[in-house]
């Protein structure tokens, strides 16, 4: 089945060209089906981008799905058109009465700020309290993931001297587990982060489970044992040149910061070694962590 979205998104056109199904909000209409209402807090600084990433990888899966995506209403996004923000973006006052079968939360660039400094971060509280309650299960990804593992459990991170930034092999330590269903034991996953988490924290917590891992960066996928949440330290979304972006980038600032490691191949271009993966991953999450979950009607069920 296609993702249901706006004809006149911008991603709509891209996902069309790529050949991913996709489908206006008129014809899902005229389907006798109930999709799944997927909500999207985009706190990524280019929108646009990560609107396009985050569609593509909802979009291979037989469900239809409706996505709504959301803003935060205590800060304004610099780097997108107020107009896009205005027309395909709701605020959380808008949507707080709505349930959703599931949540996904973006990465953001305020790993080094203190949770409390970061100018959304009660607003974001809010939206986590909300999600306890009225979301069957939420995806959390970079930064989102541990702000989510703070709140919700307590863990704490560490500022890094320098920014972790590269293409990093991970193992599965739960083989087993739904979401990692038809995972190679090893895989790649971009990173690109200040941050990181406190390891030992998490593992005594018997509220969580590590799902995969890397010896050079720790717990990697994490989710809770009541498969209420799902924390990604990484960026599967990423598109194959989006870490060669941010090191272009941060070479004209003069930053100091490395090559990312394993990215580039012999030929000096980036490789994309990560895409079935992370397909793979969000398909289970929608398949067995939102679709398997959640109730037919949303609203006579306690889903919390």
């Amino acid at each position: 089945m296609p993702i249901v979205i706006p004809n006149n998104l911008p991603a709509y056109k891209t996902l069309s060209d790529e050949n991913v199904s996709v489908m206006d909000e008129h014809r899902a209409s005229t389907q006798d089906i109930r999709p799944l209402e997927i909500l999207i807090l985009n706190l990524m600084p280019l929108k646009l981008e990560a609107e396009t990433q985050l569609l593509r990888l909802l979009s291979n899966t037989p469900l239809q799905i409706h996505v709504t995506f959301l803003r935060t209403d205590s800060y304004q996004a610099t780097h997108t058109p107020p107009e896009h923000l205005k027309r395909f973006y709701k605020t959380f006052q808008q949507i707080k009465q709505k349930r959703y079968d599931g949540l996904i939360i973006t990465g953001a660039p305020v790993e080094k700020l203190d949770y409390r400094d970061v100018k959304y971060w009660k607003e974001l509280t809010e939206i986590f309290d909300y999600a306890k309650t009225e979301v069957t299960t939420t995806f959390h990804i970079c930064w989102a993931a541990l702000a989510g593992l703070y709140y919700y459990y307590d863990i704490g991170k560490e500022v890094l001297k320098t920014k972790r930034f590269g293409l990093y092999k991970h193992i599965t330590n739960q083989p087993k587990d739904r979401l990692l269903r038809g995972l190679d034991p090893e895989f790649y996953i971009p990173h690109s982060c200040c941050a990181n988490l406190d390891f030992k924290a998490i593992e005594a917590n018997k509220k969580l489970e590590v799902l995969a891992s890397s010896k050079d960066i720790g717990p990697v996928i994490i989710k809770s044992k009541d498969d209420r949440h799902i924390f990604v330290t990484g960026h599967l979304e990423y598109d194959a040149d989006t870490l060669d972006k941010e090191y272009q980038r941060d070479l004209k600032k003069q930053s100091e910061i490395k090559e990312p490691p394993d990215y580039y191949g012999d030929t000096g271009l980036p490789r994309l070694l990560w895409r079935s993966t992370a397909t793979l991953i969000f398909s289970n999450w929608l398949n067995y962590y939102v679709y398997q979950n959640t109730p037919y009607d949303l609203y006579k069920e306690d889903i919390s």
